[in-house]
This record gives structure tokens, sequence and C-alpha cells, in this order.
């Protein structure tokens, strides 16, 4: 699990979009339960994309773009989450062969 000062140092990561899975899956987590770091999120969210688009001369809402950046980040875990089952249940069937050839041998 992680705490708030830990969350707050994964930010600038976060909007970075150089999370790794294990990380970006916590910093999820902590964020859909924490009002403070969500609140302290969309503070630096704004702040730096924010100052970007000024410079850049581009429109930004910021509320939608986050919106955004956090369904991106739903949906990486998703996937990566799919991949770390889709492992686990293609090495319990290993297993399962590997005993089962093994049972046949000895028989």
């Amino acid at each position: 699990m992680m705490d708030c000062k830990e969350f707050e140092k994964l930010i600038p990561d976060f909007i970075a979009r150089k999370l790794d899975y294990p990380a970006l899956r916590r910093f999820c987590g902590h964020v859909g339960r924490c009002e403070a770091c969500r609140e302290e999120l969309n503070i630096q969210f704004l702040v730096t994309e924010g100052v970007q688009r000024l410079e850049d001369g581009r429109a930004f809402d910021f509320q939608a773009e986050l919106a955004q950046r956090m369904e991106e980040a739903g949906r990486s875990i998703r996937f990566h989450s799919a991949f770390l089952y889709l492992g686990i249940a293609m090495e319990i069937v290993a297993a399962g062969l590997l005993a089962g050839i093994v049972i046949w041998i000895l028989l």
C-alpha cells in the first residue's frame, strides 16, 4: 500500500507517463482512496501541463485531460493484469501437463 509521501513523489512520473506497472497500480489505487492526494495531483497536473500549453499557445481543459490520463492508466493496468493472469494460467496448465507426463511415465 502506498502512503501520501510516496504518492507525491510519483506524481511527476505519472504526468510524464513514466510509471511502471506496479507503481502505476499502487498510484491509481491510492488516488482513488485519498482526497488530499487527488487534489495534489490536480494541482501538479494543472501547473505542469498548463504552463506547457500556455507556452505553446494551445487550449487546455485540465479536468478532461487529467481524466483521460487516469483512464489511460486504468487501461494500462487492466492490460498488464490480463497478461499476468494469462501467465499464471499458462504456468498452471504447464505444471498439470508436466505432472501428467511424470505420472504417465511412472505407471
